[in-house]
This record gives C-alpha cells, sequence and structure tokens, in this order.
C-alpha cells in the first residue's frame, strides 16, 4: 500500500453518528401515523416514497421531511390534519439541529494520518447539513478538500480523483457502506476500507463482501493505522 497517498473518508456513520438518528426519526414519524397503519407499514411506505424521490431530492434530512410529508399524505388519503404536518416539520428541524457525536478512534486517526498523507472528506448528503456537522465536528483542521457529492457511483468517484489531481491507485476510500464506499472504488482500480456501523439504511445494504486485493475490513477506524 506504499502507493496511496490519498485517503478519503466518508463522512455519516464513519466519522460520526448520523443512522441512528434518523431511525430515531422514522420511529417519531410512524407514531405520528399510527391511527391510520402500524408502524412497520407506515415504515414501508416512507421507504418506498424515498426511493422514488430518491432522483429528485438526493441524500439528506430536507428530502426526508418532504418525503415523510408526501407520505402522510398518502396514508391518510390527504386528511392528515396540519399537526402531524406541523410534527413532521418538528422532527426534520429536530435532525438538522443534532449534535454532532464523533465514533471511537476517529480524532486519534486523523491525527496520526496528518502531514503522512493528503486527508480528504467523501461524503453524500445536503451541503449545509454536512457543512454544519463538519463544522461541529471539530476536524475541518485535518482535511485538505472537503467534497459533498450528490451520488457515490463509479463516474462520481472518477471526477473526484480527476478533481484532486491523483490517480486511483494511490486513493483510498474509507467508509460504512460497501455499496456506496468500497465498490464503486474498487470498479476504478482504488483501495477500499470497511468500517461497519452497527445500522444501515435500507438502501444501503450489500451483503456479499467484495474480493479484491484492494479490499480491507476493520472493526474500528483505527485498525487502518495497522496497514499503511
Amino acid at each position: 500500500m506504499n502507493s496511496i497517498n490519498t485517503i478519503a473518508f466518508d463522512a455519516d456513520d464513519t466519522l460520526w453518528i448520523n443512522e441512528t438518528y434518523f431511525q430515531e426519526a422514522e420511529m417519531s414519524f410512524c407514531r405520528l401515523l399510527e391511527n391510520y397503519m402500524p408502524h412497520e407499514s407506515v415504515a414501508r411506505e416512507l421507504y418506498g416514497t424515498e426511493m422514488q424521490n430518491l432522483h429528485l431530492y438526493g441524500y439528506g434530512v430536507k428530502g426526508f421531511m418532504l418525503c415523510m410529508m408526501e407520505t402522510a399524505g398518502k396514508i391518510s388519503n390527504g386528511n392528515a390534519p396540519l399537526s402531524i404536518m406541523n410534527k413532521v416539520i418538528e422532527i426534520g428541524h429536530d435532525l438538522l439541529q443534532k449534535p454532532v457525536e464523533l465514533l471511537e478512534g476517529v480524532s486519534e486517526t486523523l491525527e496520526h494520518l496528518q502531514g503522512k498523507y493528503r486527508l480528504v472528506v467523501a461524503t453524500k448528503g445536503d451541503l449545509l447539513d454536512q457543512e454544519r456537522k463538519l463544522r461541529k465536528s471539530g476536524l475541518e483542521k485535518y482535511f485538505h478538500h472537503i467534497e459533498i457529492m450528490s451520488d457515490k457511483k463509479k463516474s462520481d468517484y472518477q471526477k473526484l480523483i480527476k478533481h484532486l489531481d491523483c490517480t486511483s491507485e494511490s486513493f483510498l476510500m474509507i467508509g460504512n457502506s460497501i455499496k456506496s464506499d468500497i465498490l464503486p472504488v474498487l470498479e476504478n482500480g482504488g483501495y477500499a476500507a470497511h468500517v461497519p456501523y452497527h445500522i444501515t439504511w435500507a438502501h444501503e445494504h450489500h451483503e456479499e463482501k467484495p474480493e479484491s486485493e484492494y479490499f480491507m475490513e476493520f472493526k474500528n477506524i483505527r485498525e487502518i493505522l495497522n496497514y499503511l
């Protein structure tokens, strides 16, 4: 791995907690609509709405809020009272103001790598929200470049690598999603390290582990230090 000079980190559920908050928000939403439909059914309807709108809204809290409002309308046949819609907005606002809780080992890992490698954040989501979280995290000082991506497909990584003026062979991506952080990078010929988070959004589920000499999996982000 001596060829690596650029290390990119996913943010949500790699550097700090994220999906836990979204699942709590979803539970609150399901409780709001329990008079119309059982919780599991509400959750399925919401996920279906999110998938239908993903190409329009992208990833992030604001799109999630809009999908909750649309789902509430569908489930109630357009009869959901204003109080429910107001509560949906409250749920979204609460998500946007959650504290940024760093995951174990993140700060010390970045401290060790800084100055030895060019460090980059490469994450999906809403621009303002991700900027807020990065600012509140106290981690900005470690990074050479911040990339808020609309998606994480092979072509998106190709654009990022070109922008960073590095090669795929010198690029390492670290993240919690096999689907978004690992497979596209391996397809480009780069290195990828999977650090699982205990909760994964259904859209990011991918059961099979890739077979590649460029793939690594760690229980904790600190373990990457033993391989660099």
